[in-house]
């Protein structure tokens, strides 16, 4: 009996053993899986597409008026077997929209594909009817036009879809493009400021592909959604820019699902950050790096040599958490991005300006309430997105702070809808207008932001997480703006 007994033991424990050998293999595989780098194995093949500008005309009520369509099409990412995707007025990505401060437009945006989908207008001071969030959404066969007049400074925004539960997807497949504002005192510096020659968009998304060349949008092992092996700008892989000029600006959006990028060049020069999200900073800021999280926006103004050759590259972002989620949510990775190639002879360009544009620092005490967000999980406050529930009520033309904690150890982004605002204790990149912001693991970001000129008690705008899968899964929240003293009232649609 004892020797059956020791028999037996014996067998539990090889198959024990056996099975943690095993799943150490796994973990060993996995672990090095997770970690992706194209350092030096780029081959710059194919220039930079750079998006159209979009047309556009004044019709006789004095209004821009813009034709958008979205749509599906064929991409070719290089592999030479284009790949299903989706696209504004082409097959992927969209035109820039550019408009001056001061002007009404209408923007067209039909529906081509054979699914509703929706166009927010990322960083834009609008009607929350105008918005384009999940409760604006556009059928297929349908046209939606929203009409506002812009009113904040020259910044680099983007629009995208934003349908709740699917805004990672229709992204993902292509529906995103820049959209330019512009004002009198930023035209008057001297800046590069000629589109596609020495003022470039520079839209940065991480891609990966199944074998039959289609996109492969299955998520991450981090939890992070898609987190791609390739890197597209503009939409264009393996891509250089030919400079003609002595300094580029280049206007950096990171319109990726999931992935947070840490930009700086090959031979690790400094270059001038001018302006984030909302607008230009202050004065340049010198630096080798500038860290961009989905949906934050940079303008850099690099000085180049006649005849050289650098690439821009992403190195490993400081993610601020565990080395756990630091592997597998991208923070080992490190990409070549864009290479620019200069041309033997360079236009002269004169130096960026020492003061760029006024940015007083909104004070704290003008703040009329402090309200407090933490992010865990895929909720915020302890709560999933629901579309009938208006989570925040803010008065008109009222300060408030918002801090913004993260307490789950992984990283996340936050975005506010209609206003920028400034991080309290920011300086550096962080001492202009955002819209967007990181918040490592474990921190708080404390915002202060105006609430002004639009109040629909009816009608919410959206906070949420900007890591796209988060945000689907329900790490975001509706607030309204009434008039002081107003009730909030109900969201009249319930899609999704």
């Amino acid at each position: 009996m004892k020797r059956k007994f020791a028999w037996v033991l014996a067998i539990g424990i090889t198959g024990v053993l056996a099975v943690c050998a095993g799943g150490a293999a796994i973990a060993a595989w996995a672990w090095n899986r997770a970690q992706v780098e194209t350092i030096g194995q780029v081959d710059f093949t194919t220039r930079m597409a750079i998006p159209p500008l979009a047309p556009s005309h004044v019709d006789s009520r004095g209004r821009r008026v813009f034709d958008l369509r979205a749509q599906a099409g064929r991409h070719d990412f290089g592999a030479g077997r284009p790949a299903s995707t989706w696209g504004f007025n082409g097959d992927y990505l969209g035109p820039t929209l550019r408009a001056k401060r001061g002007e009404q437009v209408l923007v067209n945006v039909r529906n081509d594909l054979d699914a509703p989908t929706t166009v927010h207008w990322h960083g834009m001071h609008l009607p929350a009817a105008m918005d384009g969030g999940p409760h604006q959404p556009i059928r297929p066969g349908t046209t939606w036009s929203p009409t506002w007049t812009i009113d904040q400074a020259a910044a680099t925004l983007w629009y995208h879809p934003h349908l709740h539960q699917s805004t990672e997807e229709h992204v993902y497949r292509g529906l995103a493009g820049m959209f330019i504002l512009d004002d009198e005192p930023s035209a008057a510096l001297d800046l590069p400021d000629e589109y596609g020659v020495d003022d470039v968009p520079v839209i940065v998304q991480d891609k990966k592909f199944r074998g039959d060349g289609e996109l492969d949008s299955s998520g991450s092992t981090g939890g992070m959604g898609v987190l791609g092996d390739t890197i597209a700008v503009n939409g264009t892989v393996g891509a250089y820019h030919e400079v003609a000029t002595q300094r580029l600006r280049m206007r950096l959006l990171n319109a990726s699902s999931g992935r947070v990028f840490n930009f700086g060049f090959s031979d690790d020069r400094d270059f001038a950050l001018i302006g984030t999200d909302g607008g230009l900073l202050p004065q340049p800021y010198q630096t080798s790096r500038i860290q961009l999280a989905p949906g934050e926006r940079a303008e850099i103004v690099v000085t180049m040599r006649p005849a050289e050759r650098v690439v821009l590259r992403s190195y490993p972002p400081d993610l601020g958490t565990n080395f756990l989620n630091e592997r597998f949510a991208g923070g080992d990775d490190a990409f070549d991005v864009l290479q620019l190639r200069a041309a033997d002879s360079l236009v002269p360009r004169a130096p960026v300006p020492g003061k760029l544009a006024d940015v007083p620092r909104m004070d704290e005490s003008s703040a009329v309430h402090v309200r407090e967000f933490t992010l865990s999980g895929h909720e915020i406050n302890g709560h999933k997105m629901d579309m009938g529930r208006v989570d925040q009520v803010v008065a008109k033309d009222t300060a408030e702070v918002w801090e913004v904690h993260n307490n789950d150890g992984q990283p996340h982004s936050f975005h506010v809808h209609d206003v920028q605002f400034q991080v309290l204790g920011g300086d550096g990149p962080l001492a202009g207008w955002k819209d967007t912001v990181y918040v490592p693991a474990n921190s708080t970001r404390r915002l202060i932001m105006r609430f002004t000129d639009y109040a629909d008690p009816d009608t919410p705008y959206m906070f949420h997480c900007h890591m796209l899968y988060h945000e689907d899964r329900g790490m975001m929240g509706q607030f309204v703006v009434v008039e002081p003293g107003q009730q909030p009232g109900r969201p009249e649609h319930h899609h999704g």
